[in-house]
C-alpha cells in the first residue's frame, strides 16, 4: 500500500501537475480552508488526543497554519522567479541566474504533540515548492490523524497529496521508497533511523527534534514578567512543546524568588487547582505518564495499588530505599559548604559523567560532565530532583500531571538526565552567567535557548559563546511563531530549518543556470594547445582576478 502511495504520487509529480503557480496556489488557498472551516472539529480531536484547550488548539495550531499557507502563497511569485548572479569577467559576454525548483516527492513524518501545526505547516512550505506530499501523522494522536487522513482529500489534489496512517510498520515501509526529500519531526532516536534509511536512497533529510532548552535567569530582569513568561512558555500544552524552557539555571540572588513567583504565575494562569482548569491539558499517554512520574522527587507519586501485601511491602522498602540513596548522594555531592557555595574553583569535586536516556517517544539529549561547583546546592534539600515549590500531584486516570516547580534540583537528578516534555520545571542555581555558559555548552546544543536580563554584556556573551537552533531575549516560543523566522536545531537537536522562505528552500531545489552567446566565442583564448602566448596571457589575467 505504501508503496502504491509513493508511485502514485511519483507519476503525478513527473506529470508536471504540481510545478505551475496557479496549481500551488489553489493547493495553498485549499489549505487555508482546510484548517479554517473544520475548526471545531480539530479541537475536538485535540482535545481527545492531549486533552488540548480549544484556545491552544486555534492559536498554537490552526491559525499559525493558515497564517503560513498565505504568508508563503503570497511571496511564490518573487521566490520562483530568476535571480541573476554576476558572471567572471573572463567569461564576458555571458549571464548567470539561479531558479527553484521543485525536490519531487516529499515524505513529512510528524509527531503528535501538535499533531495539526507539524503536519501542514512543513506540508504548506512543500506545497509552495510544488512537490507532491506523503503525510505520515503519529499514531500516538489516533484522532487527529483520523481527521486528517478524512479531510486532506477533500480539499487537497488527491493524486498529489496523500496521508498514510499507521505505527512503525507503515513509517518503516515508507522510508523504504526513495522520496526526495524526507521531514520528520520527533526525537533523536527516531530522526537516526529515519537519516539511516534515508542515506540508502542519498535522500536529503530535515530532522527537527529536541533537547533540553535552558533558561537563565540574573537579577537584572523583571522577576515578575520572567516568571509569567517562563510559566506560559513552559506549560503551554502541559509542557509537551519541544522548544519549552527546559529547565532554569538563575543565580543565587533571584533563584528562590523566582521559583515561588512562578508558582503564582501558575495560579494565576490555571487557578488553585489546575486539575480543574479549561486551560490546562494532560499527557498523551500512560508511557509518557509514568516516566514523568519517575522525574519527580521520590515519594511525591504514589505507586499504583499492589496486587499483594506482599508486593506492598516489597514496594514500600524499594521506594525507602530509593529516597535514602537519593538523599545520601545530595549531601555527599554538596559536601564543600561554604566554598561550593561561593563558585570556588579550589573546591570543585570531578566532574561526573552524564548518560543517555530516551524521553518522550525519542532519544533526547543527555547530561555531559558537569562540575559540581558551577550549581549550588542549596540547603535544606536532600532530594535530587530538588525541593516541590508547587504542584506535584498526579491522577493516573486522567493522565494530569500538575504544573510542577522543583527548586536547588541536582545537575545528577534524573529530571536533568534527559528532555523533560512534560509539566516539570526544575530550577538550579548557578554561580552567574559564565558560569551557565559552561553548564550549557557541556551539554548536547539544545534546539532553543533563553536568556532574561537586561545586561547587555550577558546577552551579547550568550549570543557569541552558546550554539543553539535559536536564541531567545525573554522571549520563549516566540521563533516558533513566526513565518519569516527559520526554525529549526543544531547538531543533535536537528538538521535544517522551516518557515517561510526557509521552508520553502528546504524542499526545493536551487539550480544554477549559465549561459554564453555562440559568437564571439571568446574561450578560444584558453583551449589547447597551450603556447607562450597564452601563458603570458593567463598571467595577465590572474593579476587581474
Amino acid at each position: 500500500m505504501t508503496n502504491q502511495t509513493f508511485e502514485q504520487l511519483k507519476k503525478t509529480y513527473e506529470s508536471g501537475r504540481t510545478r505551475p503557480l496557479a496549481w500551488r496556489r489553489a493547493q495553498l488557498n485549499a489549505l487555508r480552508r482546510l484548517v479554517t472551516e473544520n475548526r471545531d472539529a480539530f479541537v475536538s480531536s485535540a482535545m481527545a488526543d492531549l486533552g488540548k484547550p480549544a484556545a491552544e488548539t486555534v492559536l498554537m495550531e490552526l491559525n499559525l497554519v493558515a497564517g503560513e499557507a498565505q504568508f508563503v502563497r503570497n511571496r511564490l511569485s518573487l521566490w520562483t522567479a530568476r535571480h541573476p548572479k554576476a558572471m567572471h569577467w573572463m567569461l564576458q559576454p555571458a549571464a548567470g541566474w539561479t531558479i527553484a525548483e521543485p525536490k519531487g516527492v516529499v515524505l513529512i513524518i510528524s509527531p503528535w504533540n501538535y499533531p495539526v501545526l507539524l503536519a501542514l505547516e512543513p506540508m504548506a512550505d512543500a506545497l509552495a515548492a510544488g512537490n507532491a506530499v506523503c503525510l505520515k501523522p503519529s499514531e500516538l494522536s489516533p484522532n487527529t490523524s483520523k481527521l486528517l487522513a478524512e479531510l486532506v482529500p477533500q480539499y487537497l489534489d488527491s493524486e498529489a497529496v496523500r496521508v498514510v496512517e499507521g505505527g512503525p510498520k507503515e513509517t518503516g515501509e515508507l522510508l523504504k521508497c526513495p522520496f526526495n526529500h524526507i521531514f520528520y519531526t520527533g526525537g533523536g532516536h527516531v530522526g537516526k533511523i529515519v537519516m539511516r534509511a534515508a542515506a540508502e536512497h542519498l535522500t536529503p533529510v530535515t530532522l527537527e527534534l529536541g533537547g533540553k532548552s535552558p533558561c537563565f535567569v540574573n537579577r537584572t530582569a523583571d522577576i515578575n514578567v520572567a516568571a509569567r513568561r517562563i510559566a506560559w512558555g513552559k506549560f503551554t500544552n502541559a509542557g509537551q512543546t519541544c522548544v519549552a524552557p527546559d529547565y532554569v539555571l538563575a543565580t543565587p540572588d533571584v533563584a528562590e524568588a523566582l521559583a515561588e513567583r512562578i508558582a503564582v504565575a501558575i495560579t494565576e494562569f490555571y487557578g488553585e487547582d489546575p486539575k480543574a482548569s479549561p486551560d490546562f491539558g494532560r499527557i498523551i499517554n500512560d508511557r509518557h505518564f509514568e516516566r514523568l512520574c519517575k522525574l519527580l522527587p521520590v515519594g511525591t507519586v504514589p505507586p499504583e495499588e499492589p496486587s499483594s501485601p506482599l508486593v506492598q511491602v516489597a514496594s514500600a522498602v524499594g521506594a525507602a530505599m530509593d529516597m535514602v540513596g537519593r538523599r545520601f548522594n545530595a549531601v555527599t555531592t554538596g559536601r564543600g559548604g561554604a566554598g561550593e557555595m561561593a563558585g570556588s574553583a579550589n573546591n570543585a569535586a570531578k566532574p561526573t559523567a552524564g548518560s543517555n536516556m530516551a524521553a518522550a517517544d525519542d532519544g533526547a539529549t543527555a547530561s555531559a560532565a558537569v562540575e559540581p561547583s558551577e550549581i549550588h546546592k542549596v540547603p535544606g534539600v536532600f532530594d535530587l530532583a530538588g525541593r516541590i515549590v508547587c504542584g506535584g500531584k498526579v491522577d493516573r486516570a486522567a493522565r494530569y500531571i500538575a504544573p510542577t516547580v522543583l527548586y536547588g534540583t541536582s545537575p545528577d537528578a534524573p529530571v536533568m538526565k534527559e528532555e523533560i516534555f512534560g509539566p516539570i520545571l526544575p530550577i538550579l542555581v548557578v554561580e552567574d552567567a559564565e558560569s551557565a555558559i559552561r553548564f550549557i555548552n557541556k551539554r548536547s546544543r539544545p534546539l532553543a535557548a533563553y536568556v532574561f536580563s537586561r545586561d547587555h554584556e550577558v546577552r551579547l556573551t550568550f549570543e557569541r559563546q552558546t550554539s543553539s537552533g535559536a536564541l531567545g531575549y525573554s522571549l520563549p516560543l516566540g521563533h516558533l511563531l513566526s513565518s519569516r523566522l527559520p526554525f529549526g536545531g543544531v547538531g543533535a537537536s536537528g538538521i535544517g530549518t522551516y518557515h517561510g522562505k526557509a521552508g520553502f528552500l528546504t524542499f526545493s531545489h536551487v539550480k544554477t543556470v549559465v549561459t554564453k552567446p555562440q559568437f564571439p566565442d571568446t574561450l578560444r583564448l584558453v583551449y589547447p594547445p597551450f603556447n607562450e602566448a597564452k601563458a603570458k596571457l593567463f598571467d595577465i589575467i590572474a593579476k587581474f582576478s
